[in-house]
């Protein structure tokens, strides 16, 4: 393998140029799990802002961090926010930070205060899953403060009617890599985030692919080991029980290695972090090695099978934990290799991201900017 470095989708939306404003509306859309039914209507903008490229507002939030910008449509970041994400069981708490780190990326970038967004073309939003989508209610498993929240409607309310549309943050990161980043320009890719969780996202014959329940590229719930730990899912083995961030360090804790931060016996899998641990490893210690190349080989094992099953041209990893150092890609790139035979995919490319601190973020806006790519009925 080379390692150098769904449902029908509706017509395109013209992209714009010049000073205008075009407005395509789509829907309703029924979308319909196992349990729920949701009908929604969704209005799509793009806009150019007089003499500036149109802009949109873009948030990804993950299990540890909460991230906004404003993305214009060349993938500049015209400003920028991070916040931690709160430990809380109040979903209101979480909203409200979601919220304010949404406000200071509009102050860093100029807007003039917290509800001056008047003339962005809409606000895109990738968050980990899972969730009813197109709907946006969102139940991920490493924010347990929300359980069915209206992420997508309360947002639409918090920001006067702006048009959000919101999908998985793998499935941001997916739409990032292809539209600006290590994946541009390739006809089928995946891209793989490995964080505090691990997710993907899936570009096929040039358009984000989606699945039956906007599920599609769900990689991090690929079996690795059936013998292995249970996952937050409830399933046995998976990628995210094995590969994941918060996983690897408690594997790690287990085997007796010890956070030089957190030294105490009773150090838990929250009391020290990937990068302590990509640091202990980074200085010799057996065990921090050891789990990372644990990670490693499962994240390539995993691929391997991406690899075969879909026909891509680039598969990206992108994440917090991706950036843990040699041991962690030397393992990953091995196992891709021991593990693919068939030719075809052998030549898929796997390559870290290049740019993974505004890689979602440039994905979520994408939602809102390139709609003939990667935005969706509903």
């Amino acid at each position: 393998m080379a390692t150098s470095g769904g449902p029908r989708h509706p017509d395109p939306v013209p992209a714009t140029t010049g000073p205008v404003t075009v407005t395509t509306t789509t829907g309703p859309v029924t979308t319909t799990t196992t349990a729920t039914t949701s009908t929604v209507t969704t209005t799509t903008s793009t806009t150019v802002l007089g003499g500036r490229a149109r802009a949109a507002l873009a948030l990804d939030i993950g299990g540890t961090k909460l991230a906004a910008g404003i993305v214009d449509a060349t993938g500049a970041v015209l400003g920028r926010a991070r916040r931690p994400m709160p430990k809380t069981l109040d979903p209101e708490v979480t909203f409200a930070a979601a919220v304010g780190c949404l406000h200071d990326a509009l102050a860093d970038g100029g807007f003039g205060g917290p509800y001056d967004y008047a003339g962005l073309a809409g606000l895109g939003v990738g968050c980990g899953g899972p969730m009813l989508w197109p709907a946006g209610e969102v139940s991920p498993l490493n924010i347990p403060s929300w359980r069915g929240f209206p992420l997508r409607a309360r947002l639409q309310e918090a920001f006067g009617g702006l048009p959000v549309l919101l999908h998985n943050d793998a499935v941001a990161l997916a739409a990032g890599e292809h539209w600006m980043g290590t994946g541009r320009d390739a006809r089928h890719l995946l891209a793989v985030t490995v964080s505090t969780g691990v997710g993907g996202g899936l570009v096929l014959d040039g358009r984000l692919y989606h699945g039956r329940t906007g599920n599609a590229g769900h990689v991090g719930h690929i079996v690795v080991d059936p013998g292995g730990p249970r996952c937050a899912c409830g399933a046995y083995g998976c990628l995210e029980a094995i590969a994941s961030g918060p996983r690897t360090v408690a594997w790690a804790l287990e085997a007796g290695w010890r956070s030089p931060e957190h030294p105490a016996e009773e150090a838990g899998a929250d009391g020290a972090d990937g990068r302590a641990l990509a640091a202990a490893a980074a200085a010799g210690d057996e065990i921090a090695r050891a789990a990372l190349a644990r990670s490693g080989n499962a994240v390539g094992v995993a691929l391997a099978s991406c690899a075969a099953t879909f026909d891509l041209d680039v598969i990206t990893v992108a994440g917090g934990f991706s950036q843990s150092g040699p041991i962690f890609w030397d393992a990953l790139r091995a196992a891709a290799d021991r593990h693919t035979g068939m030719e075809f995919a052998r030549a898929v490319r796997i390559e870290p991201s290049t740019a993974p601190n505004d890689v979602a973020l440039r994905g979520a806006a994408a939602f809102i900017l390139v709609p003939e790519r990667y935005a969706w009925v509903g």
